[in-house]
């Protein structure tokens, strides 16, 4: 229950709160610091509107000594700014567009007081299988918005990256899971360096204020590089060592064994005396996957349901004693009412309808390259050009370089998967796209040879690497 007064969210938030506090009260501009806000909740009115929580974190901020002014942030919409706030409390907007009505709505719940847009969308994140989003009229909004005298907070003035498993998603009748580049389309783009809009805010601002001289250097082109992958290895041949399997215990989801982001494996071996399905076709239904699954059947793959596109149901023919499923975390909820959903197998499977109990779930341990290394070296090299993925397989190849600078990896003609360089997981890429390359900063690579290892997940043949000149985000939609 997140976001509540019930004590299993309160208890570790209000610890965690007193701890960030401690570390914040002396820099407080009363103190002669620089901190001159402090924000109770983000969006909280998106969420709910539970005005005695927003009570309660409000006052446990003024016993830890939070002098400066409190603020929300909330989207000028519906009831959301008087949802996700308290009248002694500043409210504020986050928008990316329409800056005079959204100023006007904000001034209408709140009469006095200053005017702030504390999250001014000027972009926005990509979704896999959708477009790379642009914004054209940023700059305009932006001189409205210092017109009309209200401050503003630039959300991104920097693009980045969601490296790791630590994007995000978001869930409106439609599950969609953010990418892993946050560039944004942001005035800095995800390697830090100016991109147009970056110009035309400069030139807004200017209008306003003086600016410094100084200004960020273009990004460089980046080298090119090509290779093929020298070593494969199959995940059903490491996979035990990456996680062992255990009693679901009636709960399929990946939380109940501990297992909050990646990758688990399920499965169900049928006994030739209790039920198991006759010959012929059948129908695997289960009840909700979040967030992909690869369903197999006696090692033979049946097919891939994906979240985002509602899928419930496969069907496959014959007598199975073994049914495996690999469920794959694609990125926690992050707005709305579903933050906090488990992951996972949720509901029941069956098979005709009739419920198939006492699965088995297995953590798979991802991050945990050592033993899929060790593996690799010991794993038949590869001997030709192309490497053709019939499997959820690791690939390794060497990537030499003169010395450390940004690349781009050509994620192109790879199906679905993870890509890591030295140990460090650069992402998740996706033949849905948008994002066709992953970026790979400098300080992850050393002159000479840099490891390369890719999870790839999905059928794929003739698989090679090759680094770009620059990012590739994929088409736009303007």
């Amino acid at each position: 229950p997140v976001r509540t007064l019930a004590p299993e969210f309160m208890v570790p938030a209000s610890n965690y709160l007193r701890r960030v506090y401690d570390i914040v009260a002396p820099f407080q501009i009363s103190r002669g610091g620089p901190v001159i806000l402090v924000q109770i909740e983000n969006e909280y009115g998106a969420y709910g509107n539970d005005h005695a929580y927003l009570r309660s974190l409000t006052d446990l901020t003024r016993q830890c000594g939070i002098d400066v002014p409190l603020t929300t942030v909330d989207q000028p919409a519906g009831t959301m700014l008087e949802d996700g706030s308290l009248p002694d409390l500043l409210a504020t907007g986050s928008f990316g567009s329409r800056a005079k009505e959204r100023l006007a709505k904000l001034r209408d719940v709140q009469r006095t007081g200053p005017l702030m847009c504390s999250e001014f969308w000027d972009g926005w994140f990509d979704s896999w299988g959708q477009y790379h989003h642009t914004t054209l009229s940023s700059a305009c909004e932006l001189a409205d918005l210092l017109e009309a005298g209200a401050s503003v907070n630039l959300y991104m003035f920097h693009g980045g990256t969601n490296f790791g498993l630590t994007n995000g998603a978001n869930d409106k009748g439609q599950y969609r899971a953010i990418t892993t580049s946050y560039d944004y389309d942001a005035p800095l783009d995800e390697t830090g360096h100016p991109t147009a809009k970056y110009w035309e805010f400069r030139e807004v601002l200017s209008r306003f204020t003086d600016l410094p001289d100084e200004v960020p250097s273009e990004r460089p082109v980046a080298p090119v590089h090509a290779g093929t992958f020298t070593g494969a290895l199959a995940l059903s041949a490491i996979a035990d060592q990456l996680g062992e399997f255990r009693p679901s215990g009636g709960a399929l989801t990946m939380d109940s064994v501990g297992q909050y982001r990646g990758f688990a494996r399920y499965r169900r071996i049928f006994d030739d005396d209790e039920f198991r399905p006759s010959a012929g076709p059948h129908i695997l239904r289960i009840g909700e996957i979040r967030d992909r699954a690869i369903v197999e059947v006696d090692g033979r793959r049946i097919g891939v349901l994906e979240r985002m596109d509602h899928d419930q149901v496969l069907t496959f023919d014959g007598s199975p004693s073994r049914i495996e499923i690999l469920v794959e975390d694609m990125g926690r909820v992050n707005y709305g009412p579903r933050i906090g959903e488990h992951k996972g197998i949720v509901g029941s499977v069956s098979i005709d309808g009739t419920d198939v109990p006492d699965w088995e779930i297995a953590p798979l341990d991802i991050e945990n390259l050592m033993p899929v290394g060790e593996a690799l070296r010991q794993a038949v090299v590869v001997e030709n050009n192309e490497v053709t993925v019939t499997a959820p397989t690791f690939l390794r190849a060497h990537v030499t370089i003169d010395g450390p600078t940004d690349l781009f990896l050509d994620t192109q003609g790879w199906g679905h998967g993870l890509a890591w360089i030295n140990g460090h997981l650069l992402g998740r890429y996706s033949r849905r796209g948008p994002q066709r390359t992953l970026y790979v900063p400098a300080p992850y690579l050393r002159a000479g040879e840099n490891e390369l290892l890719v999870f790839e997940t999905d059928p794929a043949e003739g698989l090679s690497w090759a680094t770009l000149a620059g990012p590739d985000l994929g088409p736009v939609d303007w």
